[in-house]
């Protein structure tokens, strides 16, 4: 299957970027999983957008992005996990270098932590502290109640990083309040 990488933009700032966009192509290939992981939640399986179309999902995200915002970053900051994939190969394409955000234990001290509340239970994240100060631009896979990017972005200025943006495949715009910084997303439902 062929799929049209166009991407929207949505910047927190601009109301007309407020629109769903439901029907985008990459609809066709996201699994819903009802029920999971517990009663109630809805599940967006993404993975078969990864194994069969991942150079499309790349061209929507930097498509994303306004033009001159890549200027003012100097490195993303990848969330665990699938925030891993996206942020690996936007810096490979981009030549920009990784802050990994990860679960406790995975990293070597120093680090911060914080813990934060997950719309299906309760999380932490733990970053290096004893980095040089960046700009990062924040990546994940999906926005949703929004505690892991708040606790990511929280995490990044603790560390005196300027978080300039976050960037995501999905937004799901019912699920979450405004974030302090724009979002830039491909998809909203």
């Amino acid at each position: 299957m062929s799929i049209n990488a166009a991407a929207t933009s949505k910047n927190v700032e601009n109301e007309s970027s407020n629109k769903l966009n439901t029907d985008h192509p990459f609809w066709q290939v996201i699994r819903t999983v009802p029920d999971f992981p517990k009663v109630g939640i809805d599940f967006y399986d993404i993975m078969p957008l990864l194994r069969s179309h991942i150079n499309q999902v790349i061209d929507a995200l930097l498509a994303a992005l306004p033009e001159g915002v890549m200027d003012e970053v100097d490195c993303l900051g990848a969330v665990e996990a699938r925030g891993f994939v996206f942020a690996s190969l936007l810096a490979g394409r981009l030549g920009k270098g990784m802050i990994l955000l990860r679960k406790p234990g995975k990293l070597p001290p120093p680090v911060a932590n914080k813990a934060y509340a997950l719309e299906y239970g309760k999380d932490t994240l733990e970053m290096q502290n004893n980095l040089p100060p960046e700009r990062v631009l924040l990546v994940d896979d999906i926005l949703a109640t929004g505690g892991t990017l708040t606790t990511a972005y929280e995490l990044c200025k603790s560390a005196d990083h300027t978080v300039v943006g976050a960037l995501v495949l999905l937004d799901l715009v019912d699920l979450h309040g405004e974030f302090p910084v724009p979002v830039y997303t491909v998809l909203k439902a």
